[in-house]
């Protein structure tokens, strides 16, 4: 048997989520880690895969913006996909070598672990072959529905991209688009089929982890607790204006809010405290504002971290005294702060904070 390392990650934006997908492969062909499985959530996003029919997203981009739907074209198979809380994405980073070098082979043994997923549960789920995913075939809301998607990449045997099951999402926002082209059939949840009682996120996903130990005839092994770090967007009294610090150019010259990392046996709101006032010399009461989420980090290999988003708000007069890791500060509107950090999860920590 080979070993299979899988990471529970939690909330992922995608842009990160592809990063991380980048990092395990290479990391993969250069045969300094396992074959990897990603466990993870997106927030809202629609994805469209190579050759994907634009007209198949039903509503124009400033609404979905609105909305907080991004989009995101991908190098997977497939069409058009919803995203979203309540979805667990799974993401096989593989090495099909010898023996498994089945293209059609290895998105069947995908569709049996979900399909052997939800026996546990009491869903019959199945494929129908003239549609891509898993099914049900006789939902609870009628007719033929799909559970889960399903979109690879294969690139020299190795593997991208994965599934979406559908455990408790708000459906109403696969209305966005036609879900994979498909416009006979809908889309349903373990939710749905469970009359409401959906089992929790992190109990499917140790279902998902077993069976895809399994299938694949694999040693299932989880992987290290990621790195925990702490993000604090410095607003003004009005929230129009937010401190960004720019790095030195060892540090990677960017502009960024305050961050840094969760020190052993620290809690992150005591982190939140600490780093602000290191990083600025300002003390002032953080809160957090968002869920955590998880990204790669570093550039030496497949690393991830935890972070965990605040808000602190002082007076725009307030001294700013800036530690040996940046070499200016400044005070810029939310639109220009957005522009500015160069991370998905830190874009969405500066938009919460100002409300944007």
């Amino acid at each position: 048997m080979h070993t299979v390392t899988w990471h529970r990650l939690g909330r992922v934006e995608y842009a990160d989520g592809l990063e991380l997908q980048n990092q395990f492969q290479a990391a993969r062909r250069a045969d300094t880690v396992t074959d990897t499985l990603l466990l993870l959530e997106h927030p809202a996003v629609l994805t469209l895969g190579r050759g994907a029919d634009t007209a198949n997203i039903l509503r124009p981009r400033d609404e979905l913006e609105r909305l907080g739907v991004g989009v995101f074209e991908t190098d997977r198979g497939g069409d058009v996909t919803y995203h979203g809380p309540g979805q667990i994405v799974g993401y096989p980073l593989l090495h099909l070598g010898h023996g498994r070098q089945d293209v059609r082979k290895y998105v069947r043994s995908i569709e049996e672990v979900i399909i052997r997923s939800l026996a546990e549960y009491g869903i019959t789920a199945t494929r129908i072959e003239k549609w891509p995913g898993v099914w049900v075939e006789q939902s609870r809301l009628g007719g033929p529905r799909k559970i889960c998607a399903l979109g690879v990449h294969l690139s020299r045997w190795h593997t991208r991209h994965g599934f979406a099951l559908n455990v408790d999402p708000d459906l109403s926002h696969f209305e966005l688009i036609v879900p994979c082209g498909i416009s006979e059939a809908g889309v349903t949840s373990m939710a749905k089929e469970l009359s409401g009682a959906a089992p929790s996120m992190a109990e499917v996903e140790d279902t998902l982890v077993r069976q895809f130990g399994n299938v694949f005839e694999s040693t299932m092994q989880p992987g290290p607790e990621p790195v925990e770090t702490v993000s604090v967007v410095v607003v003004n009294e009005t929230r129009d204006r937010v401190l960004l610090l720019e790095r030195t150019p060892e540090k990677g010259g960017f502009w960024q809010p305050v961050t840094g990392r969760v020190e052993p046996g620290e809690r992150p709101d005591r982190a939140a405290l600490r780093e602000l006032k290191e990083e600025t010399g300002l003390e002032a009461a953080t809160q957090p504002i968002d869920s955590p989420h998880a990204f790669a980090w570093g550039t030496s290999g497949p690393r991830v971290a935890r972070e965990f988003p605040f808000i602190a708000r002082v007076s725009q007069s307030a001294p700013i005294v800036l530690s040996a890791e940046h070499v200016r500060s400044e005070w810029v509107t939310a639109d220009e702060a957005i522009a500015r950090v160069p991370f998905v999860g830190l874009k969405r920590s500066v938009r919460t904070a100002t409300k944007r």
